[in-house]
């Protein structure tokens, strides 16, 4: 290919061409759309059956109904034609990143240097054609060494032009000089000359024209002649992605509404995956009937091009909080972001997929609140009760965990306290701020589920034989122990019976609250106890006991004597 080789995208009837990508059941009928309002409307496109009809561009809506019958309208739909817009920009960046956005339904592409990905310009050609179909979008394609000759070969070829280098002037001799699209007064100057072909303008002197004409005439002469020093200005990339449309008539019910915005969805995801981007935020505004709008943002806790995930979310969030009125139109926009790169694990079970995470989530926003979504994070201090909650992020957790230099250590271990991955699972230390508390059987990490809250206890001790005369001899309840007593000789005290206090002592005690969890059994090991202190200087210190008990039937439990209150409670239960 020669270097200065330019490629034209061009979409005939481009409002007709966005509307039909929204409502592509409409293709084959008779459909025209119009500018304006009421009868004072007129025709901007048609399509081919209109056509046949005897409809033409210009006309007023009532002369196409007449000629039409069952003519079906459609007004000018901004939305649409925006994202068919940014589609087409879209389709020609799969093909190189030089590419130019001259305004509705016209696009250019720089050619130097794809001759080693395509071997001819009819292969560029129709690899431009295929892009285009992709998003929806019939082009017609346009190939010379200017944008204008490009953009004139578009217009008159059925699929495919290609003007090679030297020809220009020959190629445009013999087509009407409304193809170059003259301004008003310009077109009408030359209608008065006799002027009626690019041929017969070309050989005018452009001095005399330009006297005549000014600056206008001198440049139409110039691209007469093929002559066309414009360099073409690549387009910005868009940083939100748009698609929607205006509805034919407004919805009040959301079945209707989930059908149309699946199409867009689903458009919209095509154009990302092109791009090799995903959705990470969604915003939908809907247009409402008959004045006003709705805004809502969707944040994604990960990265998607799934528009059935998309759909869901949405759903979800017009459920929860309802329009309010008809919606007569509606517009996705789509902030991208890179998608979250998963790899499967070798051994151990597949990652959650963030697709489903995302929609759990937001059931749950929807379900509950958001206000009540998030995950648990530590908070500096050290009773066990305490956490806060932060917003919902997946983390990166398929991501492998640095191995620890160092000798392995056996016997026992506790796990690092780190932010959680939504499993609903912590370890000891990430949740009770126990550093350093082991259990008194385990194997490998165990997990500690919290009771919340704290189930209040009756526990049995026994004391040895060698401090018989200071505690007594045989089980005693603790509550008959003295503090003094008991705090002397907490460690040799060996734990019995734990259960579950009844329903009317606890609620009495004002120790326990809600439903009682039933905990009963006697202790077969005790490990403890493991002191906790804080806030001695507030005025709801904390200051307690902990132990780590296994029960007969294999229950472990971690509880704790409050010196407070001298009651017992189970703080969680390991599994």
């Amino acid at each position: 290919m020669a270097e200065r080789r330019i490629v034209c995208l061009w979409v005939p009837d481009f409002p007709l061409a966005a509307r039909l990508r929204g409502e592509p059941e409409l293709a084959d009928e008779i459909v025209v759309v119009v500018e304006g309002q009421g009868a004072g409307a007129w025709v901007v496109a048609r399509t081919e059956r209109a056509r046949r009809a005897g409809v033409e561009v210009g006309m007023t809506l009532a002369q196409a109904r007449v000629l039409a019958a069952g003519l079906v309208a459609r007004g000018r739909d901004p939305a649409s034609e925006r994202g068919a817009r940014e589609a087409l920009g879209d389709a020609a960046e799969s093909l190189t990143p030089r590419v130019e956005d001259a305004g509705e339904g016209v696009v250019y592409l720089d050619a130097d240097g794809l001759d080693r990905r395509y071997p001819s310009e009819s292969a560029l050609a129709e690899a431009a054609r295929c892009a285009a179909r992709v998003v929806g979008l019939p082009v017609r394609v346009g190939v010379a060494s200017s944008k204008r000759v490009a953009y004139v070969a578009a217009r008159v070829a059925d699929d495919l032009r290609i003007v090679a280098e030297g020809e220009e002037e020959a190629f445009l001799a013999p087509l009407d000089v409304g193809l170059l699209e003259p301004e008003r007064g310009v077109a009408e100057a030359l209608s008065s000359w006799g002027v009626s072909t690019l041929g017969v303008l070309a050989h005018l002197d452009p001095g005399e024209v330009a006297s005549r004409l000014g600056r206008a005439g001198r440049d139409l002469c110039a691209a007469a002649r093929g002559v066309d020093p414009r360099a073409l200005v690549p387009r910005a990339r868009p940083l939100i992605f748009h698609e929607g449309m205006e509805l034919e008539w407004p919805l009040v019910s959301l079945e209707p509404f989930q059908f149309i915005a699946r199409a867009a969805l689903d458009r919209l995801t095509e154009r990302l995956a092109g791009r090799g981007l995903a959705v990470v935020r969604l915003t939908l505004h809907l247009t409402l009937d008959p004045a006003g709008h709705d805004v809502r943002t969707l944040e994604l806790p990960a990265p998607t091009r799934e528009a059935k995930t998309l759909l869901e979310l949405v759903r979800l969030s017009l459920e929860e909080r309802p329009p309010g009125a008809p919606v007569a139109g509606f517009a996705f926009v789509a902030d991208p972001g890179a998608p979250r790169a998963a790899q499967s694990t070798l051994f151990g079970p597949a990652e959650p997929s963030p697709e489903k995470l995302a929609t759990a989530v937001a059931r749950l926003g929807a379900r509950v609140g958001t206000e009540r979504v998030g995950t648990p994070r530590t908070v500096d201090g050290h009773r066990p009760e305490r956490f806060a909650r932060a917003p919902y992020v997946i983390t990166a957790a398929e991501e492998p965990t640095p191995r620890r230099r160092g000798r392995r250590k056996s016997g026992a271990r506790t796990n690092v306290p780190e932010p959680a991955r939504g499993t609903g699972r912590a370890g000891v230390g990430g949740l009770g701020g126990l550093a350093g508390v082991t259990p008194a059987r385990h194997h490998g990490l165990l997990a500690v589920r919290v009771l919340r809250p704290p189930v209040a206890l009756e526990v049995v001790i026994e004391t040895g034989a060698a401090h018989a005369d200071r505690i007594g001899e045989g089980e005693l309840e603790l509550g008959a122990v003295e503090q003094g007593a008991f705090a002397l000789e907490l460690h040799r005290l060996r734990l019995v019976s734990v259960q579950s206090e009844p329903r009317a002592s606890a609620t009495r005690r004002g120790e326990a609250r809600g439903p009682v969890i039933h905990v009963q059994g006697s202790v077969r090991v005790a490990s403890g106890p493991w002191a906790l202190e804080e806030g001695w200087w507030a005025e709801t210190p904390a200051a307690r006991d902990y132990w780590d008990v296994e029960l007969m039937d294999g229950g472990l439990y971690r509880i704790y004597r409050d010196r407070v209150s001298g009651g017992w409670f189970a703080d969680g239960l390991y599994d």
